[in-house]
């Protein structure tokens, strides 16, 4: 499993923390740190076995009120972050 923590910008989250399985192609779990509680919670819960690719589509681009991004935006950046993290030590350790 790959973990990884991710700073957010533009939002009231300060972390979102993401483990994806070991090829990065699916979410192990997802955990934000502040925001708004419930919403973030029930983020991380129907995310959770899903595909990455597929929730990266689904949330990029939602934005929360005026900002131009959002909690859920912001995740699409960090499963991007934490999917290369994963190939690249698939790769290294097929090397």
């Amino acid at each position: 499993m790959i973990s990884m923590d991710f700073t957010p910008h533009g939002v009231c989250s300060t972390n979102i923390h993401v483990e994806l399985s070991d090829d990065g192609g699916t979410i192990e779990g997802v955990s934000f740190t502040r925001g708004c509680a419930g919403n973030l919670l029930a983020i991380g819960k129907l995310t959770k076995g899903m595909p990455t690719d597929r929730v990266i589509e689904l949330l990029e681009g939602n934005v929360c009120g005026p900002r131009p991004t959002s909690c859920a935006d912001q995740l699409t950046i960090a499963l991007r972050q934490a999917k290369a993290k994963a190939q690249a030590t698939t790769e290294a350790a097929t090397a």
